[in-house]
């Protein structure tokens, strides 16, 4: 089991719009996708070795739209990449760790993401992902 690496930094928008400012420095959108799961639709922007990725929500009953209403827009997650996301589970579980998602669920990218409780994260939630062999 490696360490993970940075993936991406999620911010809750509550428009795909917001990336302007992104573009303004350069930036340009790489990828955009709804993620029905999670109940977003995403815009992925190039920041070097990791990505913004923009969540805007896809309904006012989807907890990107319940975060926006309770704290704004802003940083929503960290996302770590990992290469065996169930043995990072097990043993984030093992040590005492509060999950959100004990099994991965379906994410964007076609990758499979868990999240851990922001109270393991000292305040941040964080995401864990893993990509699927093509």
């Amino acid at each position: 089991m490696n360490p993970p690496k940075l993936d991406h930094i999620g911010i809750a928008v509550r428009s795909l719009d917001a990336a302007r400012v992104y573009e303004a420095l350069g930036m340009r959108i790489d990828h955009v996708e709804t993620v029905a799961s999670q109940g977003v639709k995403t815009a992925f922007l190039s920041a070097g070795d990791a990505n913004l990725e923009l969540l805007e929500p896809t309904g006012p009953d989807s907890t990107v739209a319940k975060f926006i209403e309770k704290r704004g827009e802003g940083i929503h997650h960290i996302c770590l990449r990992v290469d065996d996301i169930e043995a990072h589970l097990a043993k984030l579980k093992a040590e005492g760790f509060r999950l959100i998602n004990e099994a991965p669920v379906p994410g964007a990218h076609g990758c499979r993401v868990a999240f851990l409780h922001p109270a393991a994260g000292n305040g941040v939630l964080i995401e864990l992902s893993e990509k699927r062999e093509e």
